[in-house]
C-alpha cells in the first residue's frame, strides 16, 4: 500500500519519524562515552569505533529512504565517504591485529584519502543546490578570503613542516601532506558553506557541524603529531561525533529539502560576526610575519606574500561589491520613495519635484483629475475592488499620454498630469484623450464599473511657484465637479467663485445658530381640480447683508463642510411641526403628505433613520404623512444610503425619487430602492404639449408607475395647457408655478393658482 500521502506521523518501532534524529544523537553520545570506558587501543574499542562509523553510514541511507530526499545523490556521496572511512578502519585493523604490522603509509591511507573527494562532492552539491538564481558572488569572495587566510596558517604550521621533513621518505611526505591538503579543501568547502545565502535548517546545521568536527579532529591531530608527544586518543571524540552528526543530519525531517532552493531564505546578511571573521582572515597574512621564526624560509615568505596579494585583491573586490550594493539599494530606495505602491505611477513627491523643475525651465500645463464617487465604490464593493479600479485607471492614463508627459497618483483617487512645454491647445487635446480613456467601463472582479472624473486644467503663466500652479488646478477641478463640466480650465473668475463658496461655507454655522434659515412650501395638487393634497418643504437663507441666498449656492457648501446633516435635521423637524399645525387647523384630509428633501450626505449617516423616527415621535406626525425625497445620484451608490431608505420605508415613511428619468439607471433603481413616488423631471414636462414624440417619455413614465403601483408627480408645470395634457396622459398629481410658488403658508381652502413670491 502506498502511504506517501498519509498525513499521520509515521512510526519506526513505536517512535515517531521526527524523533529519530535526536534518538540517534543520544545513542551516538552514549556509544562515544562507552568507547572511552574501554581499554584504549584494544580490539573492543576499535570494533566499537568501526561500528559507530558503519551504523552512521547506514543511518544516512535510512534517512534518504525514509524522508525521500529531493537530492538523494548528495546524501549518497556522504554515505559513501562514511563507508570508505569505515573500510579504511577495517583495513588498518587487519594490518594491525591479523598481520601484526603498522606500516606507514599503508593501503589504509589510500582508502582514507579517497573518502575526502566523496565528502567534498557532497558538500559541493549541497552548496550549489542552495544557491538560487545563480552564484552568490559575494559569498564566494568571502569564502575565498576565509579559506586563503586560514589556509596560510595551515600551510605555515602543518603542511610546509611535513613537506620539509628531510627524515621522511618522499612517499611518507606525500601522504603526510595529502591529509592536511584534503583538510584544506574541506576547509574551503566549509568556508563556502557558512558564507552562503539562505537560512540553515536543522539538517543543514548538523551537516556543517559534522564537517567542522572532522576538520577540527584532523587539524588538531596534525598539530599534535608535529609539535607534541601528547597522546591523541582524546581526538577520537571529534571523529566519532562527526560520524554521529552525519547520521543525525540525514535522519532529521528537514533533510528532505536540504540542498534545494526550497529552503532558500534570501541573501545572506553580513552581520558583525561575519565582518569580524573576514577582517581577521584578511589580516592573517601580515600577522604571520610578526611571529618569530616565521618567514625565515624562502618558501614561507613567497607563500605568505602570494596569499597577502590575493587577500588584498579579494578585499578590494569585496569592498567594491559593498559599494555597488549600497548604491543599488540607494537607487531602489529612491525609486520606491518616488513611486506609488499601488499603481506604480509617480507619487506626489516625484510630481512636485518634476513640476518645480519644469516650471523653472519654461512653459507648462498641469491637469488634476479626481474620480467621481470613488468612496461609494469602496463602501459598496470593498477596498479590493477600489484598488483594482485605481490600478486600471492608472494604466489607462499612462497609456493615453504621449512621451515626456508625467502622470502621478497624488493620493486617494486623485491623479495629476504634468505636460512640460505644452500649449493650451495641446494640453486640451491630451486631457480630452484622458477623459475618453475613462469613458470605457472598468472590469473589477465580477463588477463592470462606469467611472467618471472631474478634471481641472491650468498653466503656469504669471507664477513661478509650483504650489500656486497646483492650487489653480485644484480650484478648476472642484469647479468641474460642482458644475458637472469635464474638464474645466482655470480662470481668475474661479478664484472669485471659490472665495464666495468658502465665505458661504464659513457663514453657514452663524446662519444656523442665528435662525437665518426659513422653510417655504410648494403645493402638490391633484388633477384636474387643483386641490392641494401635499407640499414640498424647501429651505431659504435670508442673509442680513446679501439678502435671500438660493439653495443651489449654499447647499453644496453645506454638504462639503458637513453642516447639511444638522441643517437637514432642522428642516425635518420644522416641516413636521408645521404639518401638525396645518392638520390641526384644516383637518388631516387637507394635507395628505409633507415631502422633505434629503441629501446624499444625510443618507450616508448611519443614524439618519433613527433621527427621523425621533422627530416623528416628538411632533406626533404619522409616518404615513411624511415623504422623503432623494435624487437618483444620492442612492446610485447603494450601501448605507439604500439601507437608510429601507429603514424609513419600514417605518411607513414614503420614499420619493426626485428628478426621475434624468439618470443613467433610473429604471434600475426601482428594483433596488424602496420607492413609493416618482417625481417626473421638469425637462419632460416642458415639451409635453409639442407635437411629435416629445410626450412619449412622459407617457412611458406614467405607464411604468401605474404598472409598478407607484404614484407619479409631474414637476415644473407652468401652464394650463401642460396641466391639461398631463391629465389626459393619466397623471393625477402635479407641481409647479402654475399651481403655486413656494410660500410660507400655501392655501388649502380652494383650488386653482396660488400666487406668492419668495
Amino acid at each position: 500500500m502506498d502511504t506517501s500521502s498519509d498525513p499521520r506521523p509515521r512510526r519506526w518501532h513505536g517512535v515517531r519519524r521526527e524523533h529519530w534524529w535526536w534518538l540517534w544523537l543520544v545513542a551516538g553520545v552514549l556509544a562515544t562515552a562507552g568507547y572511552y570506558l574501554m581499554p584504549y587501543d584494544g580490539l573492543p574499542s576499535n570494533l566499537t569505533y568501526n561500528v559507530i562509523g558503519l551504523v552512521s553510514a547506514t543511518m544516512i541511507i535510512v534517512g534518504v529512504r525514509r524522508h525521500r530526499s529531493l537530492r538523494p545523490a548528495m546524501w549518497y556521496w556522504f554515505a559513501a565517504g562514511q563507508l570508505t572511512w569505515a573500510a579504511g578502519d577495517l583495513v588498518w585493523e587487519y594490518y594491525r591485529y591479523v598481520l601484526g604490522e603498522e606500516p606507514y603509509p599503508s593501503p589504509a591511507d589510500v582508502v582514507y584519502l579517497s573518502a575526502y573527494p566523496m565528502l567534498v562532492a557532497g558538500m559541493l552539491m549541497l552548496i550549489r543546490g542552495r544557491e538560487r538564481g545563480g552564484r552568490d558572488l559575494a559569498a564566494l569572495i568571502d569564502a575565498a578570503i576565509v579559506a586563503i587566510g586560514l589556509g596560510l596558517v595551515f600551510w605555515v604550521f602543518v603542511m610546509h613542516p611535513i613537506a620539509a621533513d628531510s627524515t621522511a621518505s618522499t612517499v611518507e611526505r606525500m601522504v603526510g601532506v595529502a591529509y592536511p591538503a584534503s583538510d584544506a579543501l574541506l576547509l574551503a568547502m566549509l568556508a563556502r558553506f557558512y558564507t552562503g545565502s539562505g537560512r540553515l535548517s536543522v539538517s543543514i546545521r548538523l551537516l556543517g557541524i559534522a564537517a567542522l568536527l572532522l576538520l577540527i579532529g584532523d587539524v588538531t591531530y596534525s598539530l599534535v603529531a608535529l609539535y607534541s608527544d601528547v597522546d591523541s586518543a582524546t581526538l577520537d571524540a571529534f571523529w566519532l561525533m562527526s560520524y554521529v552528526s552525519w547520521g543525525a543530519a540525514a535522519l532529521h525531517p528537514s533533510m528532505r529539502a536540504a540542498g534545494t532552493a526550497a529552503e532558500h531564505g534570501g541573501n545572506a546578511r553580513v552581520g558583525r560576526a561575519r565582518l569580524a571573521l573576514l577582517a581577521v582572515c584578511s589580516l592573517l597574512a601580515p600577522g604571520l610575519l610578526f611571529i618569530p621564526g616565521i618567514g625565515a624560509d624562502g618558501v614561507d615568505r613567497l607563500t605568505i606574500a602570494g596569499g597577502a596579494v590575493l587577500l588584498f585583491l579579494l578585499v578590494v573586490v569585496r569592498m567594491s561589491g559593498f559599494v555597488g550594493q549600497v548604491q543599488r539599494q540607494a537607487n531602489q530606495l529612491e525609486t520606491l520613495a518616488m513611486a506609488d505602491d499601488l499603481t506604480g505611477l509617480a507619487n506626489r513627491r516625484r510630481f512636485e519635484q518634476a513640476l518645480g523643475a519644469a516650471l523653472a525651465a519654461g512653459r507648462i500645463q498641469v491637469a488634476l483629475l479626481d474620480l467621481d464617487d470613488f468612496k461609494g465604490v469602496n463602501d459598496r464593493l470593498g477596498h479590493g475592488v477600489g484598488d483594482r479600479l485605481l490600478t486600471v485607471v492608472a494604466h489607462r492614463l499612462n497609456a493615453a499620454l504621449p512621451d515626456g508627459v508625467l502622470v502621478a497618483r497624488m493620493g486617494g483617487d486623485e491623479f495629476a498630469v504634468l505636460m512640460p512645454r505644452a500649449t493650451s491647445d495641446a494640453a486640451d487635446q491630451i486631457v480630452a484623450r484622458l477623459a475618453e480613456a475613462l469613458d470605457v467601463p472598468v472590469a473589477a472582479g465580477e463588477h463592470e464599473l462606469l467611472i467618471g472624473a472631474s478634471i481641472g486644467v491650468t498653466d503656469g503663466d504669471g507664477t513661478g511657484d509650483p504650489y500656486e500652479v497646483m492650487r489653480r488646478a485644484d480650484v478648476a477641478m472642484y469647479a468641474a465637479k460642482a458644475t458637472g463640466d469635464r474638464p474645466r480650465r482655470y480662470t481668475p473668475h474661479l478664484d472669485e467663485m471659490s472665495d464666495e463658496q468658502a465665505r458661504t461655507g464659513a457663514e453657514l454655522r452663524t446662519a444656523l445658530d442665528a435662525g437665518q434659515f426659513r422653510v417655504v412650501y410648494q403645493p402638490i395638487v391633484s388633477l384636474p381640480a387643483g386641490h392641494t393634497v401635499g407640499v414640498e418643504a424647501l429651505v431659504r437663507w435670508e442673509h442680513p447683508e446679501r439678502g435671500v441666498i438660493p439653495p443651489d449656492r449654499f447647499i453644496p457648501a453645506a454638504e462639503r463642510n458637513g453642516l447639511i446633516v444638522e441643517l437637514g435635521e432642522w428642516i425635518m423637524r420644522t416641516a413636521c411641526v408645521q404639518a401638525m399645525e396645518w392638520r390641526a387647523r384644516h383637518g388631516a384630509a387637507a394635507l395628505v403628505r409633507m415631502s422633505v428633501n434629503v441629501s446624499a450626505r444625510q443618507l450616508a449617516e448611519p443614524g439618519f433613520a433613527t433621527m427621523v423616527k425621533a422627530v416623528l415621535r416628538e411632533t406626533g406626525l404619522p409616518a404615513q404623512a411624511l415623504a422623503v425625497e432623494v435624487t437618483e445620484t444620492a442612492v446610485f451608490g447603494g450601501g448605507q444610503a439604500v439601507q437608510s431608505l429601507q429603514d424609513l420605508h419600514d417605518l411607513g415613511v414614503a420614499i420619493a425619487l426626485d428628478d426621475f428619468g434624468t439618470g443613467h439607471s433610473s429604471l434600475g433603481l426601482l428594483q433596488t430602492v424602496p420607492v413609493d413616488v416618482i417625481k417626473v423631471d421638469k425637462s419632460f414636462v416642458d415639451t409635453i404639449t409639442m407635437a411629435g414624440r416629445h410626450a412619449v417619455i412622459a407617457t412611458a413614465l406614467i405607464q411604468v408607475s401605474a404598472g409598478l403601483g407607484l404614484t407619479a408627480v409631474a414637476e415644473g408645470v407652468e401652464t394650463a395647457e401642460q396641466a391639461a395634457e398631463l391629465h389626459r396622459l393619466g397623471y393625477e398629481l402635479a407641481q409647479g408655478y402654475h399651481f403655486g410658488r413656494p410660500v410660507a403658508e400655501p392655501s388649502f381652502s380652494r383650488p386653482g393658482i396660488v400666487t406668492g413670491s419668495v
